[in-house]
C-alpha cells in the first residue's frame, strides 16, 4: 500500500506540485506585505504561521500521495459521516468569530471543519456516481441531492457559512453535469429552475442574516452601504486600479498596510497583490491558476477509472469556483461571500485542506498507469 518505486517518481505530477508551491510562496510574500505596519516590522504571527502551515501541508500532501487513491473510495462513507458529525458539533459547541460559528477549538489550535468537509463531500459524491455508468435520471438526481447534499448544505447555511454552502451546491451541480444527465431531465431542470427562481430567491432572502443581505445590496449598489461592505468593495477596486500596469512594487502598496482595505490578508489578498504587482503580476498569477485548473482537467481525462475521473473533476471544479468567486468579489463583479483565494489567503486550515486536495489530484495522475486492485 505504501510502496514507492522508481516509476512513482517518474510519473509524479511535478507540474501541479511546483505550481501550488509557487502560489503559496507568493501568498506568504503578500501576507508579509499586507500585515506590515508602516515604519515597523510586519506582524510575525501571520506570515510565520503561514510558513509553518505550508511545511505541515507539504508533509500532508506527501502522505496523501503515498497510497493509492482507490482506498478513498472504499472509506468514502465513513469520511462523509465524520464530516457531517464535525459540522453538527460546530453548530452545537463551535467557536464564534466574525458573526459566524464555524470553528472548533482543540485548545492549542482551532480549525474550520467545513474546509475539510468539501473534500470529504467530493469523495463521497465521486464514489457514489462511479457505481453506475448510466446517465442520471430524475429519481437518481433527487436521491443524490437528499442523501448527500441537502444535510451538509443546511448545516453550513445555519453556521452561517453561505460561501461554503454555495460551493458545495456548485460542486454537486458540476460533478452531476460531468456524470451526465438524460436530455429530458436537463430540459426539465432548466424549466423548473426558471419558474421557481423568484420563489426560491424570496425564501432564501428571508433566511439570510442582516450582514449577508447587506453584502448582496452592496454588490448591486456599493454606495448603499459606503461605510460597511460597500467600503470593502470600493477600497478593493482602488487597490487593484492603483496597481496599473506594472504595480507600485513589492512592499510599496498602501491600501493594506495603512488599513484602508479590510480583510487584506484573507478574502481580499488578491487586491493587495494587484496593487503591488499590477496587471503584469496579476496576469502571471492568473497563468499559474490556469495551469493548475488545466492540469486538473487533464488528470481527470487520463484517470484510470471513473472514480478517479469524477474525483479529479470535483477537486478541479472546487479550485475553479474558489478562484473565480474570490477574484470576482475583489473586482466588484461578484457578491462578497467570504471565500478565500486557494493557496494564497491566510489560514492554516484552508491551506492544509487545499494541499490535501491537490495531493489527491497528484495521486490520481501519478497512478494513471497502475492496475486497478
Amino acid at each position: 500500500m505504501f510502496r514507492i518505486d522508481r516509476r512513482f517518481i517518474q510519473n509524479f505530477d511535478w507540474v501541479t506540485f511546483f505550481t501550488i508551491i509557487v502560489i503559496s510562496i507568493i501568498g506568504i510574500m503578500t501576507i508579509f506585505s499586507a500585515t506590515r505596519q508602516p515604519g515597523d516590522a510586519p506582524q510575525a504571527s501571520f506570515y510565520i504561521k503561514q510558513i509553518v502551515w505550508l511545511l505541515i501541508s507539504i508533509c500532508a500532501l506527501i502522505v496523501i500521495v503515498s497510497f493509492d487513491y482507490i482506498w478513498l473510495g472504499r472509506i468514502a462513507l465513513p469520511l462523509y459521516v465524520t464530516g457531517i458529525l464535525l459540522l453538527v458539533i460546530v453548530l452545537v459547541s463551535g467557536r464564534t468569530g466574525m458573526g459566524a460559528q464555524r470553528w472548533l477549538s482543540l485548545g492549542f489550535f482551532s480549525f474550520q471543519p467545513s474546509e475539510f468537509f468539501k473534500l470529504m463531500f467530493i469523495i463521497m459524491l465521486a464514489s457514489y456516481y462511479s457505481l453506475s455508468r448510466e446517465a442520471l435520471h430524475a429519481t437518481a438526481l433527487l436521491r443524490v441531492f437528499f442523501m448527500i447534499v441537502f444535510l451538509p448544505f443546511l448545516l453550513l447555511f445555519k453556521q452561517p457559512d453561505l460561501g461554503t454552502a454555495i460551493v458545495v451546491f456548485l460542486i454537486f451541480s458540476s460533478v452531476s453535469l460531468a456524470k451526465g444527465f438524460q436530455r429530458k431531465l436537463l430540459v426539465t431542470l432548466i424549466l423548473i429552475g426558471l419558474v421557481s427562481l423568484p420563489f426560491v430567491g424570496n425564501i432564501a432572502w428571508t433566511g439570510l442574516k442582516d450582514y449577508q443581505k447587506n453584502r448582496l445590496i452592496a454588490f448591486i449598489d456599493p454606495q448603499a452601504d459606503p461605510t460597511g461592505i460597500g467600503y470593502h468593495i470600493n477600497q478593493s477596486k482602488v487597490a487593484i486600479g492603483s496597481g496599473e500596469f506594472s504595480g507600485k512594487g513589492y512592499l510599496k502598496g498602501t491600501q493594506g498596510p495603512f488599513r484602508f482595505l479590510p480583510e487584506k490578508h484573507t478574502d481580499f489578498i488578491f487586491a493587495v497583490f494587484a496593487e503591488e504587482w499590477g496587471f503584469m503580476g496579476s496576469f502571471f498569477l492568473l497563468v499559474l491558476y490556469f495551469i493548475l485548473l488545466v492540469r486538473g482537467l487533464d488528470t481527470a481525462r487520463k484517470a484510470k477509472d471513473d472514480f478517479g475521473r469524477l474525483l479529479a473533476l470535483g477537486i478541479t471544479f472546487m479550485f475553479a469556483i474558489y478562484f473565480f468567486v474570490n477574484t470576482g468579489m475583489t473586482l466588484g463583479i461578484m457578491p462578497v461571500v467570504g471565500i478565500p483565494l486557494p493557496f494564497m489567503s491566510y489560514g492554516g486550515t484552508a491551506l492544509l485542506s487545499n494541499f490535501i486536495s491537490a495531493g489527491v489530484l497528484i495521486n490520481i495522475r501519478t497512478r494513471r498507469f497502475s492496475l486497478f486492485y
